[in-house]
């Protein structure tokens, strides 16, 4: 049974938390997307370099990120990290426990599977241009960071565009499996919630409404800048 009272602001009811549990998946998703996107261009540019060697290592990631369960990469990430941490800090003497930030943990962990998404879209994008441009840009004089800067990076990051789109709604959706690291976004939120009430209907069907919420106001949000992108010529 439906209770909507329980989702009031205030005191008596939980619609201040889940705000907060929103907002904190928000900060997460946008902070995962933008670490993920940074790894994604090294990675891109180590497939398509030439370099045999920065190629099998580049390879080697996204297999095996895209093929192992997201959660057990969390996991992974989550506690193979501290155990690292902790090994290192013997060395200097120090013996205690060490566990990192959640928020932080959270988005290195997100940020590493979007990343190993993200590197096949810009690798894509950058396949789809017309290499005969490259010959031109050198024939011209300009140096390959201006190259890219003045003629790759914008057509990589046009053709890009809907793939990345595709990226963020599962970036987005994935900041739920970090609630085993303690993090209180949506969904951890929602479980606390359900627990204490014991109204789990109630809580988890709030939980897809802000899901679905969010994901379909980034899929408008993305459609607005393919239109922007589309609508405007790339200049070089």
């Amino acid at each position: 049974m439906l209770k909507f009272n329980l989702l009031i602001f205030g005191d008596t009811g939980w619609g201040d938390e889940l705000l907060i549990s929103c907002i904190m998946t928000i900060f997460v998703s946008l902070s995962a997307m933008g670490l993920g996107v940074i790894i994604a261009i090294f990675t891109a540019w180590a497939k398509v370099s030439g370099n045999i060697i920065l190629k099998i290592i580049a390879n080697f990631y996204t297999t095996v990120i895209r093929g192992v369960p997201e959660l057990l990469v969390i996991y992974l990430i989550f506690f193979g990290s501290s155990a690292s941490i902790m090994y290192i800090s013997k060395i200097f003497g120090y013996h205690g426990y060490i566990e990192l930030n959640a928020f932080t943990m959270g988005t290195i962990s997100i940020g590493i599977i979007s990343a190993a998404y993200s590197t096949e879209v810009f690798r894509g994008a950058y396949n789809i241009i017309d290499k005969g441009q490259i010959e031109a840009a050198q024939a011209l004089g300009l140096s390959k960071i201006n190259t890219f800067i003045k003629i790759l990076g914008p057509q990589i990051l046009k053709h890009a565009l809907p793939g990345l789109g595709n990226v963020w709604q599962i970036t987005l959706k994935d900041t739920a499996l970090i609630s085993v690291t303690g993090l209180v976004e949506i969904m951890r939120q929602s479980r606390i919630a359900a627990n204490v009430t014991h109204s789990p209907l109630t809580f988890y069907l709030t939980a897809a409404a802000l899901y679905l919420i969010l994901t379909t106001f980034s899929s408008k949000a993305f459609n607005k800048l393919e239109d922007y992108s589309n609508n405007n010529k790339v200049k070089a």
